[in-house]
């Protein structure tokens, strides 16, 4: 049996030991458990001053809150139970743990389980270091290699996680059933020293869950009814989802009770968490040819339909809104404004609003929709939370779009209260008089950016107010000029409908007028 390590020339090179005498005469490998290796590098690094998120580096928004009970879960010496909805870095969290796993570690060649050289564990070890003594081979294992996954699904057997009885090769060496050395083992056994991570802890089935308990209680098993001796040395990482704890399975008690700390996850607390998170891990790469320009609103109005989607009455709550959404949304905006910039010729094309409908593929699919979303439809719902999210960041720049008579100025002394259709709209007064003539605004993904700057500016008194409102940088006057009206759509004050590859503004009430007559010459 083979065990994954650095090359010979690499050892060389190193002058790394490549003998069990040669390692012993060296003094300086110390054996330690997996659990005292995390700890006192972990030690380490809080005695340089390190702390929160330079610990585990990528895990955003967790150095006040889960990362502090994560450490302490490792200087207490415990396996973990990370809890979270899906999307919340459970996974990366329980791979960032390696960063505290020494770079090199001898081990035993030929050893299954990996035992040290100067401390051998199981049948296997005993046997190489009865035969060979001081000149049995050593190699070194890095700390990629000392780190095992498993996504746990119904399916997962004793044989997967822990391993099986060979019985002809029982029969041909002369071993005993019972021996471990008529084992193949399994994946857990193989990351002996080091870290075993159980992605979806209750998909497990219970027998399985109480085999790893025996192995950390009892330090045996059962394979086909064979007790087999499992002296391993490792630090178990759990993960699991709430919701499954109810609806497909559940953590047996006494593995649960086995598991020293139990760390809940979250989703990020701020806004400036999750486009941080999105800038971190969105894959966008621009060509020769093309270098697309996303400006800040787009991150911020990803962030915040994913925020709104965590609490719409159309979502599921319980499957929870993964980050990995505004992850995908991003990644296909930037594709969609590169497509264009290659259609136009365009070098540095800026992202749009109407670019926005291109994120829905990437979004609906990362959406558990409640009973009253499937009665809306996955798009519906895209474009809900999406709307969400313009309303939340209009609200937080520009004024209401109909202004409300009980936050208006108070009336002076001797001054008239102007008519309500002069005092509602507004700095959008020009621009709804402009469209109740029967004007509209078609926008398309496609065109290049002269002529979309040109349908924006036959809108009279648009960029004036969008000046005025916001003084938006020369680069993104067109963008701030399209949100004011997908604003005011929003704010109720525009219809808009979808075109082939854009978005049409029109009057609202003549979208309503012309909406009863084609239901009235249907019926």
């Amino acid at each position: 049996m083979s065990t994954p390590s650095l090359s010979s020339a690499t050892v060389a090179t190193a002058g790394l030991a490549t003998t069990r005498g040669v390692l012993r005469a060296d003094g300086r490998s110390v054996h330690r458990s997996i659990k005292q290796e995390l700890r006192d590098n972990l030690v380490a690094a809080l005695a340089r001053g390190e702390q929160g998120e330079a610990l585990f580096p990528g895990l955003i928004g967790y150095g006040d809150t889960v990362i502090p009970q994560v450490v302490n879960a490792i200087l207490a010496g415990h396996d973990l139970l990370l809890l979270g909805l899906r999307g919340q870095a459970k996974t990366r969290l329980a791979r960032a743990l390696m960063r505290f796993l020494d770079p090199l570690v001898p081990a035993l060649a030929g050893d299954p389980l990996r035992s040290h050289p100067l401390a051998p564990v199981g049948a296997v070890a005993e046997e190489i270091v009865a035969r060979d003594g001081d000149a049995a081979k050593v190699v070194w294992l890095p700390s990629e290699e000392r780190y095992g996954e498993k996504l746990a699904t119904p399916d997962v057997s004793v044989a997967d996680l822990i391993g099986d009885v060979d019985p002809i090769r029982a029969s041909r060496e002369g071993y005993d059933l019972g021996d471990l050395r008529a084992v193949t083992f399994g994946i857990v056994p193989r990351t002996n020293r080091g870290i075993f991570c159980i992605n979806e802890l209750p998909d497990l089935a219970p027998r399985i869950q109480v085999a790893l308990f025996n192995i950390l209680e009892e330090q045996d098993v059962q394979v086909r009814g064979i007790p087999l001796r499992l002296p391993l040395d490792l630090m178990l990482v759990f993960t699991a989802n709430p919701e499954d704890y109810t609806s497909r399975g559940q953590i047996i008690t006494p593995l649960k009770d086995r598991i020293g700390a139990q760390v809940l996850t979250h989703y990020p607390k701020t806004r400036e968490e999750g486009v941080r998170i999105m800038a971190q891990e969105a894959h966008v790469a621009p060509t020769a040819q093309c270098t697309p320009v996303i400006p800040a609103l787009f991150p911020d109005l990803i962030e915040e339909a994913a925020r709104a989607a965590r609490h719409s009455e159309f979502v599921d709550g319980k499957s929870g809104v993964s980050a990995r959404l505004t992850i995908a949304a991003l990644e296909a905006l930037y594709a969609n404004v590169l497509s264009r910039g290659l259609i136009t010729g365009e070098r540095a094309p800026v992202a749009r609003l109407v670019d926005l409908p291109a994120t829905l593929a990437a979004m609906t699919g990362k959406i558990e929709l409640a009973y009253e979303g499937e009665q809306e439809g996955p798009l519906k719902v895209g474009w809900h939370v999406l709307g969400e999210a313009i309303k939340t960041v209009w609200a937080e720049r520009l004024p209401p779009v109909i202004a409300d008579e009980t936050h208006e100025r108070p009336v002076k002394r001797g001054e008239e209260r102007k008519p309500a259709d002069e005092r509602d709209q507004g700095p959008w007064k020009d621009i709804l008089a402009w469209f109740a003539k029967g004007n509209r605004v078609s926008l398309s993904d496609r065109s290049s950016t002269a002529d979309h700057l040109a349908a924006l500016s036959a809108v009279p008194g648009l960029a004036h107010a969008t000046e005025g409102a916001l003084a938006p940088p020369a680069a993104e006057k067109a963008l701030w000029m399209e949100f004011v009206l997908e604003g005011l759509f929003h704010g109720g004050a525009l219809a808009r409908e979808d075109s082939l590859r854009g978005l049409v503004y029109t009057d609202l009430l003549a979208h309503l007028m012309g909406r009863e007559e084609r239901k009235r010459r249907r019926s």
